[in-house]
């Protein structure tokens, strides 16, 4: 998929959003496959996998501000993506019903004067074991996918709290995007 491809692409999602249900094979001749998508105001992203013949794909974010009416693409970057990625998780192979696998920062104001006070669009990717049907971030509810790949933007200086929501709402896991993650101690 080339640069042209990809902001096409983003830009036909931001419009029309995820196809519902979202896609969870290739299609023949392309190679990406749309993963994610998440708006909070005037900032938005999008994620994709990409999958190169046998070997493990590539999921990366793209972040937009809207400035004008306009979605303007701001950057991206990504990451390995996960074996067997489209496979959903469970709890117990997760160790956790919220992981965080990547994160991204962009400037969203790169063109002011001076180098203090940038602004920033942050956005995270998590996957949410099999047992979660929605996150909330804020007042905001997204539906998790059938892969289990669930992206989060936001533009404030602190990142949010996700709740991992059970299909009758109850919270399952709360996973807060200021802090750092932790990995679980190996119990010896």
């Amino acid at each position: 998929m080339n640069d042209y491809e990809v902001h096409e692409e983003c830009m036909r999602l931001l419009r029309d959003g995820l196809p519902v249900p979202p896609p969870a094979a290739f299609e023949e001749g392309r190679d990406f496959l749309p993963l994610g998508l998440d708006m909070d105001g005037d900032v938005a992203v999008v994620t994709f996998l990409h999958q190169w013949g046998e070997a493990s794909g590539y999921i990366e974010g793209w972040t937009f501000h809207r400035r004008d009416g306009e979605w303007r693409e701001l950057g991206g970057g990504g990451g390995s993506a996960p074996d067997e990625p489209l496979a959903r998780r469970s709890l117990g192979e997760m160790g956790r019903h919220l992981l965080k696998y990547g994160s991204g920062r962009t400037v969203r104001n790169s063109n002011r004067l001076l180098p203090w006070g940038a602004k920033f669009v942050n956005e995270a990717r998590l996957r949410a074991s099999a047992e979660v049907a929605r996150v909330r971030v804020g007042k905001r509810i997204l539906d998790v996918p059938a892969h289990g790949h669930v992206v989060v933007v936001w533009g404030a200086r602190q990142g949010p709290v996700v709740e991992a929501l059970a299909a009758d709402g109850s919270v399952l896991d709360v996973l807060d995007l200021s802090r750092p993650a932790v990995p679980a101690r190996a119990e010896g």
